[in-house]
């Protein structure tokens, strides 16, 4: 097992920690929030070091290429039902990022057996740092409706375009 790859299943070992953390704060702003936030911090700079890793000293894995993605999707996806349940987050929100990953994992899925390896677009890594910032300032401000509003339509924004940027991509590998 690379490091990348270490690192990577450290992100997703931290994920039972986070909602810990975050369930005991109830959705304010107090010790357990900040406890949360600093787990999630630490969890998301993991995302840039194991793709550093991989790429800087040739780590790159298929079980990495698997992983990564996955690992990311349960650490954003894990905060934004967090604070769904708290009504930070709206439902169809969170079902129109739900939505995307199922529909580009499925794209993916379908382009594999055709020998097609359908990579992380800039747009992709893009609505993934954005998110991770975004939850980030609804963790440090988790009062304050304005920011949620302001993080909820810059995630929708973002999964939005790149999911329909994955399909005009590789649409093709739907008919093939």
């Amino acid at each position: 097992m690379t490091t990348a790859t270490k690192i990577t299943l450290l992100r997703v070992l931290m994920l039972p920690a986070y909602m810990v953390f975050m369930y005991l704060s109830g959705g304010q702003s107090n010790l357990w929030m900040w406890v949360s936030l600093g787990i999630f911090i630490l969890a998301s700079l993991t995302d840039f070091v194991d793709g550093y890793i991989a790429r800087k000293y040739n780590q790159v894995s298929d079980f990495g290429k698997f992983l990564d993605p996955l690992a990311d999707k349960l650490l954003t996806i894990a905060a934004m039902a967090m604070f769904c349940q708290w009504g930070s987050f709206p439902a169809w929100a969170l079902m129109i990022v739900l939505t995307r990953e199922f529909a580009v994992s499925g794209l993916r899925m379908v382009a594999g057996p055709k020998g097609k390896v359908i990579a992380a677009g800039k747009s992709g890594k893009f609505k993934t740092a954005s998110s991770m910032v975004g939850l980030c300032v609804m963790m440090a401000f988790p009062a304050n409706s304005l920011i949620a509003g302001i993080v909820v339509g810059l995630i929708v924004v973002t999964t939005v375009y790149s999911g329909i940027e994955y399909f005009v991509q590789n649409w093709k590998c739907l008919w093939d």
